[in-house]
């Protein structure tokens, strides 16, 4: 699938475009009198949570040993033993990333390789199923605890369990140089992921899961997690179902030539290019500075998953077409305006004004003009630019934010999640969605966009997770949100969905805000799904 290269204000805007906040949530209120309900006992030792009216919460459970000195691009070993009982009272610390949005936390730790378990107070009469989260943030920014899993779990009497994984180099730098013995190198924060999920598999029983029913989820670099966990030989029988939401197992990952070629400028720009000592001198850096290193999105180092022969023998795209995929139920699907974000993100930073902001100064709302509507669309698409000005001309009811907001919508995501959809409904069920919103609250603090941002990339977040801009939800997008915690907790549970399976000829399932139940739409036609086919994705 052909990968577009951004112009400059996709390159500028960094972070604010391709990830998603790191949501702060509260640790749950402890019951003094229940303590008792509080203590659990893993294979490593016990751990105290906290207890409040209707859920526990155990946080930073350690799944995997630090990753520090030598374990440093290492796949990850066995987790610390102890005795007496663990607090697990408050999240681990993140790995280590930089400032993503204004609300993430920015972390230096190497010692990061933590999870969290959210489960319903109640008893159950039988083990419930288990989801585990994998976060987004473009494999650079993120940590499992920004996302609280009480609405999943009390809504949809489930576990939830939250990933830390490795992060930008730390996590993916695929240098030759750090190979082992193997030859492999890379892919680590993928094994992470791969040990939280062997974790859960040893584990999910003391916390009254069921370890023969456990659903993988992730949006957006999450989804892309997910789609490399199916494909991945070493995570066979390890769950049984699957959600991406967001992104496509269609679009490809990195290649061991792009990968090793990324690994290599990384090191040019870190200042270790002696081969003799490379690995030295990379092993030598901190972590501030590799982070640092890495950078944000197009202006930064791109790393990321990469077919490498073991932990990914083959690319997710090209699995999904000949069926090497683990076959297991499928849940997928977008939200309509995704790459409105994008279109906010160029605005966040004043690349549409007539004159840049200055260091010094707070950037300005500049609405985006139709002259830079077609230069944004040419830098694009060259030769084929004009066919999609065609299919997307201005409209002088709607802002050019807006209309570049389709295009990249339907490029971007729409395209590559339907036709794995369709890939997918050849094998296994395939349930399909759209959150479609258009009055989802919008999470961020500082300049206000100057268009509506609708159902914008990350909008369903707060639909589904305990998160802080959850409480803006009006109670008419409460119901929704009761709606689609029900959906996806109750494929959970079933491998099925509230509506029919995908087929060649379906659309998706539209979730309205309305009252909450799902609607259809048509979603080729929405999406242009055919245009873009067409022009040769």
């Amino acid at each position: 699938m052909r990968r577009l290269s951004y112009p400059r204000w996709a390159v500028m805007v960094g972070a604010a475009v391709l990830v998603c906040p790191a949501m702060a949530v509260g640790p749950a209120a402890a019951d003094d009198d229940r303590w008792s309900t509080a203590v659990v006992r893993t294979d490593q030792g016990a751990v105290r949570g906290t207890v409040a009216a209707d859920h526990r919460s155990f946080q930073g459970i350690p799944y995997a040993s630090p990753p520090v000195g030598a374990l440093r691009w290492a796949p990850p070993q066995p987790g610390p033993m102890w005795t007496g009982v663990r607090d697990a009272s408050r999240p681990g610390a993140a790995c280590a990333q930089l400032q993503g949005l204004p609300m993430d936390t920015p972390s230096d730790s190497e010692d990061c390789l933590y999870l969290n378990v959210t489960t319903p107070r109640s008893a159950a009469r039988t083990p419930r199923p288990v989801m585990i989260w994998l976060h987004g943030g473009d494999f650079r920014f993120g940590s499992g605890d920004g996302y609280g899993g009480q609405r999943l779990a009390v809504g949809g009497d489930v576990i939830v369990v939250t990933v830390n994984y490795r992060l930008g180099a730390l996590g993916f730098l695929a240098h030759p140089a750090l190979a082992g013995r193997d030859g492999i190198t890379g892919n680590f924060g993928l094994q992470d992921q791969q040990a939280a999920l062997r974790w859960v598999r040893r584990n999910a029983a003391a916390f009254g899961g069921d370890p023969g029913n456990v659903t993988v989820f992730g949006q957006s670099a999450g989804a892309t997690s997910v789609c490399a966990q199916l494909a991945a030989p070493a995570t066979a029988g390890l769950f049984h179902r699957a959600i991406m939401q967001s992104n496509s197992c269609a679009n490809p990952v990195q290649t061991r030539a792009e990968a090793v070629g990324a690994a290599q400028e990384f090191a040019r720009r870190i200042g270790c290019t002696d081969p003799a000592v490379v690995a030295t001198c990379l092993r030598g850096r901190s972590p501030a500075r590799l982070i640092e290193t890495v950078g944000y999105p197009g202006a930064g180092v791109d790393l990321g998953p990469v077919v490498d022969g073991r932990t990914l023998p083959v690319d997710p795209a090209d699995a999904l077409t000949s069926g090497r995929l683990h076959p297991v139920p499928v849940l997928t699907g977008m939200n309509r305006d995704e790459s409105r974000l994008v279109v906010w993100g160029m605005e966040r930073v004043g690349l549409n004004c007539p004159e840049p902001p200055k260091p010094d100064q707070e950037p300005e709302s500049c609405p985006l003009t139709d002259d830079q509507y077609r230069d944004q669309v040419r830098a694009m698409f060259g030769d084929r630019a004009g066919e999609v000005l065609a299919r997307y001309p201005r409209d002088p009811a709607h802002p050019a934010s807006v209309t570049l907001g389709a295009v990249l919508t339907d490029h971007d995501y729409a395209e590559p999640v339907y036709s794995a959809a369709l890939a997918f409904a050849r094998r296994v069920p395939t349930f399909a969605y759209e959150f479609a919103d258009e009055d989802a609250p919008f999470f961020t603090e500082g300049p206000e966009p100057t268009f509506d941002t609708g159902a914008y990339h990350c909008a369903e977040l707060p639909y589904l997770f305990t998160v802080d801009y959850a409480e803006a939800l009006t109670p008419t997008q409460r119901r929704l949100s009761d709606a689609m915690v029900r959906t996806w907790t109750d494929f959970a549970r079933t491998g099925r969905a509230g509506w029919p399976r995908l087929g060649s000829g379906s659309s998706f399932v539209r979730m309205l805000s309305g009252d909450g139940r799902p609607g259809t739409s048509d979603f080729r036609a929405a999406h242009s799904y055919d245009f873009w086919r067409s022009l040769g994705r």
